[in-house]
C-alpha cells in the first residue's frame, strides 16, 4: 500500500449486544499488535459517523479501557440505524465515505453489524475498487436475532439466549408460586422474522412442570384459536401456564400478527414496526379462556445484560474481531468472519469467511427440526444447538456499590478535513 502505515476504522451498527464491544476489542488489540496498522480510528455512531466525519482516535485510549470493552455491553464506539441506499440511489453518500477514508488515510474498514451493515460494507468495497482506491473491507457478525446466513450462530445471540432462558425460569417460578391468582404469564422477546431468541427459552423447560410451557416462534404459523386450545390443554394438566412469544409472530398467510400498518409502521431500515404481541395474547386469553393473565417485556435488557453474559459468547466475539484483522492483513477482502461448529462429541468453534454480498442477501430461520410438530415448543435438536452456546459466565468488575463497572471512551476527536455533510 503506502510507505507509512495505513489507518484502520472500526464502526458498529444496528441494535447493540452484550458482546459487540468484545469484537471491537479483538479488532483494536489485534490491529495494534500487528505492527502493520497505524491509527485505529472509531466512527461515532457507525456509518453516520463516517459521513459526518465524526471520528476519534481509539489508539490514544488507555490500554485498560480497551481491555474493559470485554466487560461492557452495548456499542461503546456508537451505533446507528442508518441504511445507505443502493449505489444508484445514493452514490453521493458512498463517495463521501471514500472521501473521508482518503482524507484520513484509512485503508482498512471493519464493520460490525447485521445484514444491512454487510450490504453497506460490500458497496463501499465495490466503489473503492471502481475508484482505484486501495481499501480492505471486513465484516464482523453481530445480531441477537441470530439470523445471519453462513454462520453457525452470531456473536450476541448466546448471551441473549442465556439471559432470556434464565428470565423464563425465574418468572416461571413466580407463576408457579401464585398460580391461584396469577394463572398465566406471557413473556415477550425480540425476534422480527426469526424465532431464535424465543426458542432459546425452551432450554429452561427441563421437565413438563417447568416454564415455559408454550413457545411461539415466527417460523410456525400462529393463530389465536390454536393459542386458546394450547392454553386450555396446559391448564388442565398443570393449573397454570407460562408462554413465550416472539415479537414477530405471523399467521398462516405470513402476515405479522401485530404489525403497525399505519403511517408510522416502518423503521429507518424499512422494516415493519412490531410489538404488543404480549398484550394481544393477554387480551385473548382473558376473554376466551377466562383466567387472569399478565405479561413481561424484557425490552433492551435482553440484549444488554452483561451481568449474565455467556463466556462462550464473549470469547467467540473477540475471536471474530481478531480474525477479521488477521484476514485483512493477509489480503482477505470483501468478507465477513463466520463461526463454524466442528463435528465431535465436545463443542468446538472455529472461524471461516463468507462473501459480504451473500450475507447481505441471506436470512437464517429456525429450522423445522428445531420446532415441535405442534409448533408450540422446541425439540431436543434445538436444545443440543443452544446448550453449548450459553456456557460460562463472563467476568465483570463490581464496584463498592455492588454494581458492574463499564468503560467509556475518552474520545479524542480527529480534526475534520472536509466540509460538513448531512
Amino acid at each position: 500500500m503506502m510507505e507509512s502505515k495505513p489507518n484502520a476504522i472500526v464502526a458498529q451498527s444496528g441494535g447493540p449486544t452484550a458482546v459487540i464491544n468484545s469484537s471491537a476489542c479483538g479488532i483494536i488489540q489485534e490491529a495494534t499488535k500487528s505492527g502493520k496498522i497505524g491509527r485505529v480510528i472509531g466512527a461515532t455512531n457507525g456509518i453516520l459517523g463516517v459521513l459526518k466525519e465524526d471520528l476519534f482516535d481509539i489508539s490514544a485510549e488507555k490500554p485498560e479501557a480497551i481491555e474493559a470493552l470485554k466487560q461492557t455491553p452495548a456499542a461503546a464506539i456508537g451505533s446507528c440505524r442508518y441504511k445507505l441506499k443502493s449505489l444508484e440511489e445514493s452514490r453521493v453518500d458512498f463517495e463521501r465515505v471514500l472521501d473521508v477514508f482518503k482524507a484520513h488515510d484509512i485503508r482498512y474498514f471493519f464493520y460490525a453489524g447485521g445484514n444491512d451493515s454487510m450490504d453497506t460494507a460490500d458497496k463501499v468495497n465495490k466503489l473503492a475498487a471502481d475508484a482505484g482506491y486501495e481499501l480492505v473491507c471486513m465484516g464482523i457478525p453481530k445480531t441477537v436475532d441470530n439470523d445471519l446466513a453462513f454462520t453457525d450462530h452470531c456473536p450476541g445471540y448466546p448471551s441473549v439466549a442465556k439471559y432470556v432462558a434464565a428470565c423464563a425460569a425465574e418468572a416461571g417460578k413466580d407463576t408457579e408460586a401464585l398460580y391461584t391468582t396469577d394463572t398465566c404469564t406471557i413473556l415477550e422477546v425480540m425476534g422480527r422474522n426469526a424465532g431464535w431468541i424465543a426458542a432459546a427459552t425452551g432450554l429452561a423447560a427441563r421437565c413438563p412442570e417447568d416454564a415455559p410451557h408454550l413457545v411461539y416462534m415466527p417460523e410456525a404459523a400462529f393463530s389465536f384459536e390454536k393459542l386458546v386450545s394450547d392454553v386450555k390443554e396446559v391448564l388442565n394438566a398443570l393449573g397454570r401456564v407460562f408462554i413465550v412469544a416472539g415479537e414477530g409472530l405471523k399467521d398462516d398467510k405470513g402476515e405479522y400478527v401485530t404489525a403497525d400498518k399505519g403511517a408510522f409502521g416502518k423503521d429507518s431500515f424499512g422494516h415493519a414496526q412490531l410489538g404488543g404481541v404480549a398484550e394481544m395474547l393477554k387480551a385473548v386469553i382473558e376473554k376466551e379462556v377466562g383466567i387472569k393473565a399478565r405479561f413481561n417485556k424484557l425490552g433492551t435488557n435482553q440484549r444488554s445484560a452483561m451481568h449474565f453474559a455467556s463466556l462462550t459468547d464473549v470469547n467467540e466475539a473477540y475471536m471474530c474481531g481478531q480474525m477479521a484483522v488477521k484476514g485483512a492483513i493477509d489480503g482477505v477482502n470483501g468478507k465477513m468472519v463466520t463461526l463454524v461448529r466442528e463435528d465431535g462429541p465436545e463443542y468446538k468453534c472455529t472461524t471461516s469467511l463468507a462473501e459480504l454480498k451473500d450475507v447481505a442477501n441471506g436470512e437464517k430461520k429456525v429450522p423445522a427440526e428445531f420446532i415441535n410438530d405442534r409448533g408450540n415448543h422446541i425439540t431436543d435438536a434445538m436444545r443440543d444447538y443452544v446448550r453449548p452456546l450459553v456456557q460460562g459466565e463472563a467476568p465483570i468488575t463490581i464496584d463498592e456499590d455492588g454494581l458492574p463497572v463499564f468503560m467509556r471512551f475518552e474520545r479524542k476527536p480527529l480534526e475534520k478535513k472536509l466540509p460538513d455533510y448531512l
